[in-house]
């Protein structure tokens, strides 16, 4: 499973706890997965590359990420 290279979040375990007529029936382990996208962006050296972020990176205000800009395609001239 992947992780975010900037703030190391990673998967998460825990119990899943079914409750029924408020009584504890049964616990099961369980995995929480980080959303993580791979994306291009720009490092602080100025190099783009491809890295893998989560979605709180992404959409933090702080500019945590430098995105790289996409690739204009040239239009065919015909």
């Amino acid at each position: 499973m992947a992780k975010c290279e900037i703030c190391s979040k990673d998967m998460m375990f825990g119990r899943h706890i079914s409750i029924t007529r408020s009584q504890v029936s049964r616990r099961a382990k369980r995995d929480w997965k980080v959303n993580v996208r791979r994306v291009k962006i720009i490092d602080n050296e100025g190099v783009t590359r491809y890295a893998y972020v989560c979605a709180a990176c992404l959409k933090d205000k702080r500019g945590l990420v430098k995105r790289a800009p996409k690739a204009v395609k040239a239009e065919a001239t015909a």
